[in-house]
């Protein structure tokens, strides 16, 4: 009754509405947000690829802008190479004169500096864009200046010298070298121009592109910026990530704006520089802002309308099925089917009629449960009374055939102790009779003496008392032998040895195994078992007996014992005999199965056996084949069963 009322009181550890709500949930929202979420993405990413294309292309610009310097300064270089005025005047070392051709040189173009250099390599003529603006003539360094012996080298080999090199007030020069000579080739000097690439270019390009403008030298060293604060940052800072590789695109955020910059290296002549070009992402993160939004309020929106229609859906569908399970849990209080009102044509109605035919089914299969229950209470009752009888049958048979053999085993000193016991009897009536006529005489007991053979009687009376005593030990070994084998006081567990049981088995089957079964033991050194005695030896006296019978007139059995596997003893008891065959193989261990004829054996032995390895927790194992013999092999826990 407690059972049923814990049923009746039973409520569900989850509820169906709340599952039904997540799975709804799930399998609209999550594929919802995973578009959502895979289109946001995609667009970010569209937006940095248009951002990285539109600097890519400024990029080329640029270095398109860096290459028309470098093509302007060789046109540049060219010519003033063929002024034949500079290059005599040069050559003569009128230095005044080279003086004041020096601002005529750069007047109206875009190099920012120019000088001229003797064919000593020292600098004697200096004159910048600013010089000639305000009408002033070139000058001489103080103190001199030469060239280094670095650009003289190249000058020698080459002729002419393209460099990029860090200028003044965070500028970049781009410097034109060559060398100047006469039409006999004779060195005359050297002349160097210089495009400067300073704030106001820098202004001027970012005016022009509408992006931010950063100047690295060849080592990634910042050199110039047309933000500011770019310059605040450590010269050094994008070192490792500009000299990377040929295009490096990073995010940099300046007063709180985010940019993306791509860096490119841009070769002028024999060196290298890098340029910066960043735009703003402003704007394209306000959009994706706004977009975000819309999504975001889309999933919101849909969500709850999902929730509702989640909601209203699971409650219309569940209302049935709470009732069923009411139903279903009134089912242990009423004796007879229970009914519900079918008010759907739907599946749920379908359902309620299934129930209903169902509750009727119950209880008619409930009625005839309490019957078939009833008939097979007393078939157990009987099949256990039948199971006791023929246990007891097999253990009757069992001790049958051990009486057997030790009836045998007793019957030979039995016989000639009673027969000696005949010939002492007759020895001591000769002997009293040579007592009472020894009373009559000396004569008369020497006459006795020979007729009853008296010394005869004297040499042969220790030798029957000797043989009498000899058949009592005999039948008091086998009676002490019985007694170890039944262990009736080793009912619990104990150490015992194996060995020790087998041989006194082999002892009691020695009437049964007699000049017809040939022994070969190979027993190692094991330490005892902890088990229950008497039952491994009613294991031991079952096979044994069971090899010995199968032998037939003569053969072999090979019995073995050894520890395996550190934690258990192994016995194996192989036979002659002419082995079992694969079918009754399968079947060996199954109660009530023999081979024998009808009254020869019940089929428990070897199933009793089987169970008692079990219990002790090891192992029994046969293995034959037909004209073969069989082995057993069985391995014991030496801890006994619970090891």
């Amino acid at each position: 009754m407690q059972q049923n009322s814990v049923f009746r009181n039973r409520r569900p550890k989850r509820s169906l509405r709340t599952i039904l709500l997540i799975w709804f949930l799930l399998l609209s929202l999550v594929p919802l947000m995973f578009v959502t979420g895979y289109s946001l993405v995609k667009y970010e990413e569209a937006i940095d690829n248009e951002l990285v294309q539109r600097l890519r292309a400024n990029s080329r610009e640029v270095s398109a802008t860096i290459s028309e310097y470098e093509r302007y300064l060789e046109g540049r270089r060219n010519r003033i190479r063929g002024d034949a005025q500079l290059v005599f005047h040069l050559s003569t070392g009128n230095i005044q004169q080279v003086r004041e051709l020096a601002p005529g040189l750069i007047a109206n173009s875009l190099v920012s500096g120019l000088s001229i250099f003797d064919r000593e390599s020292q600098q004697i003529a200096i004159v910048t864009q600013d010089d000639v603006l305000r009408n002033r003539s070139a000058r001489t360094p103080e103190p001199p200046v030469y060239l280094s012996d670095a650009f003289q080298t190249v000058l020698e080999k080459q002729g002419q010298v393209t460099v990029a090199d860090v200028g003044v007030g965070n500028s970049l020069d781009l410097i034109s070298l060559a060398r100047l000579e006469t039409k006999g080739n004779r060195v005359a000097g050297a002349v160097e121009e210089i495009i400067t690439l300073g704030p106001a270019f820098l202004e001027n390009l970012k005016k022009r592109l509408g992006l931010e403008i950063v100047l690295f030298d060849s080592r990634g060293h910042i050199v110039g910026a047309s933000q500011p604060d770019i310059l605040l940052y450590q010269k050094d800072l994008f070192s490792r990530s500009v000299l990377g590789s040929e295009e490096v695109v990073f995010d940099l955020a300046l007063r709180n704006e985010p940019f993306g910059f791509m860096v490119t290296k841009v070769k002028w002549g024999d060196s290298y520089f890098f340029i910066g070009i960043g735009a703003s992402k402003q704007k394209s993160k306000a959009v994706l802002r706004n977009i975000n939004y819309a999504f975001f309020t889309v999933i919101g929106a849909v969500g709850l309308l999902l929730i509702l229609t989640a909601f209203v859906t699971s409650k219309i569908v569940l209302r049935p099925l709470n009732d069923l399970v009411e139903a279903l849990q009134s089912m242990d209080r009423q004796e007879g089917p229970v009914a519900m009102p079918v008010t759907t044509e739907t599946e749920i109605g379908v359902l309620t009629e299934s129930f209903n035919e169902m509750s009727k089914r119950i209880h008619v299969a409930k009625e005839e449960l309490r019957s078939k229950i009833t008939e097979l209470e007393a078939a157990n009752r009987e099949i256990r009374e039948t199971q006791a009888r023929l246990v007891h049958t097999a253990k009757m048979a069992s001790l049958g055939q051990l009486v057997a053999g030790v009836a045998h085993e007793l019957n030979n000193p039995i016989g000639f102790v009673y027969s000696n016991m005949a010939t002492l009897r007759d020895y001591v009536e000769k002997l009293h009779e040579a007592i009472r006529a020894a009373e009559s005489g000396p004569k008369a007991l020497e006459k006795k003496k020979a007729e009853i053979d008296y010394d005869f009687i004297v040499s042969d009376l220790p030798k029957l008392i000797a043989s009498s005593e000899e058949g009592a030990r005999r039948m008091r070994d086998i009676v002490v032998k019985l007694r170890n084998f039944s262990r009736l006081d080793e009912a619990k567990l104990k150490r015992v040895s194996l060995q020790e049981g087998i041989e006194t088995t082999l002892s009691l089957l020695q009437g049964e195994m007699k000049n017809r079964v040939r022994l070969h033991t190979d027993f190692a050194d094991v330490p005892e078992v902890l088990c229950y005695a008497s039952q491994i030896n009613q294991v031991f006296m079952n096979i044994l007996s069971n090899a010995s019978q199968a032998i037939g007139e003569e053969g072999d059995i090979w019995i073995s014992l050894k520890v395996v596997r550190e934690t258990f003893v192994q016995v194996v008891i192989r036979d002659s005999g002419p082995g079992i065959s694969q079918e009754v193989l399968e079947r060996i261990f199954d109660p009530f199965f023999t081979t024998k004829g009808v009254g020869q054996g019940t089929g428990l032995g070897l199933s009793i056996s089987y169970e008692i390895i079990k219990k002790h927790g090891g192992e029994i194992v046969v293995k034959s084949e037909a004209g073969r013999g069989a082995e057993f092999t069985i391995e014991i826990p030496i801890e006994g069963p619970n090891s």
